[in-house]
Order: C-alpha cells, then sequence, then structure tokens
C-alpha cells in the first residue's frame, strides 16, 4: 500500500501537460483526479475527467456519471467506494476544449507515463468496464469503432465489458442500438453484484 499511496501522489502531483493545457481554449491547470486504491476489485477506465469533474476533483460528478451508475446498477455510495472501484481515466485531467467547444482526447502522455504502473498497483481487479474506445484501445488492444467492439461484448464477458460514453449525446446511439440496454446491461449489473458481493478490505 505504501507504494500505491507515493504512486497516487506522484500522479497528483503531475504537471507534464500543464503547457498543453494553457494553450486550450479553456487556458486551465493539470488538476489530475485519481481514483484507486489497491484493493479494487472493479476497474472503470474512461477517456478523461470532464469540466464538471475537473472542478469537482471526483470522477463522474455530472450526468454521464449518473447514467453510467444506472447502467451499472450502483448507488453513488457503492460507485465511489475505493475500497472496491477504481475509476481510472486514460488521461486523468480535463484535456479542454477547442476552439468550438468540444471536449479534445486524452494526451496519449498521460497513459505512457502513468497507466502501466497503475494497472501493476490494482492486482486484484475482477472486472473491467472500458468507456469508450480510447479505453477499449488501450485495455482490450482493438482498434475496431466503439460500436462494433460494444457489439462483441459477449466474447469478453464476463471479465471485461466495452461500454459507449455515457453522455447524453449518445441518446441517439442507444435509441439506435436498443440491444444494449436489452442484452448487455443486465448482464453488466448482474455481474457488478457479484464482484461487489466479494466483500473489500
Amino acid at each position: 500500500m505504501a507504494d500505491a499511496r507515493e504512486l497516487i501522489e506522484e500522479i497528483r502531483a503531475c504537471r507534464l501537460c500543464a503547457d498543453r493545457f494553457a494553450a486550450t481554449a479553456t487556458h486551465h491547470a493539470p488538476r489530475p483526479v485519481v481514483w484507486f486504491r489497491p484493493g479494487a476489485r472493479i476497474l472503470i477506465a474512461g477517456q478523461a475527467p470532464g469540466a464538471r469533474v475537473h472542478d469537482s476533483g471526483r470522477p463522474f460528478t455530472d450526468p454521464s456519471g449518473d447514467r453510467l451508475r444506472a447502467w451499472l446498477g450502483m448507488t453513488p455510495e457503492s460507485f465511489y467506494d475505493l475500497s472496491r472501484v477504481a475509476v481510472v481515466p486514460m488521461g486523468f485531467c480535463f484535456p479542454g476544449y477547442n476552439d468550438r467547444k468540444a471536449d479534445l482526447p486524452p494526451p496519449t502522455l498521460c497513459a505512457r507515463t502513468w497507466h502501466n504502473r497503475v494497472m501493476a498497483a490494482l492486482p486484484r481487479v475482477e472486472l473491467k468496464i472500458l468507456v469508450g474506445a480510447h479505453a477499449q484501445h488501450w485495455h482490450m488492444g482493438v482498434k475496431t469503432p466503439v460500436t462494433a467492439t460494444v457489439a462483441g461484448w459477449r466474447d469478453h464477458a464476463p471479465d471485461v465489458f466495452p461500454l459507449p460514453h455515457p453522455s447524453w449525446r449518445n441518446t441517439a446511439w442507444l435509441k439506435k442500438n436498443p440491444w444494449f440496454e436489452a442484452e448487455l446491461v443486465p448482464v453488466l449489473r448482474a455481474r457488478v453484484r457479484d464482484v461487489l458481493a466479494g466483500g473489500s478490505e
């Protein structure tokens, strides 16, 4: 645990992307959002914090988080239980907006610098929930579009579940792909319940 604490503090102190963020439309400073402990059994890997999470310092404190927790069948209390759940995005900081107010992608430097070390610090993970293309490409080694990756979820369950981003901008995607909530989500919720029932330290 001492090594994990040191790693957490290193990430929180990271300023590798300060110049990059200062040059974005938001002109913000780095604020790594670090949410993991070695005992976690569930890993939620996403893209990067949004502006609201940058302000709150807690992952998924936004409407996307509400939808994600609904998919998982988790309460906020269980979702934010650090003894059981790790939230590790591919970029720990809010990457900012471009000139059109669209989210920038997470800098690849972040994952290259930290991700292998973080995964080594999470030896008890039983379930990986991979939200969006960046997490799916890194953890699954796939290059397929999100829809194709998520459609093939049965090939990876019960230990890995690829998901679309829970952004409300994806409501049209959900309507176009009703199998996601009808078929994948119930299986995912059952798996989450099973893993959470395994206890904590």
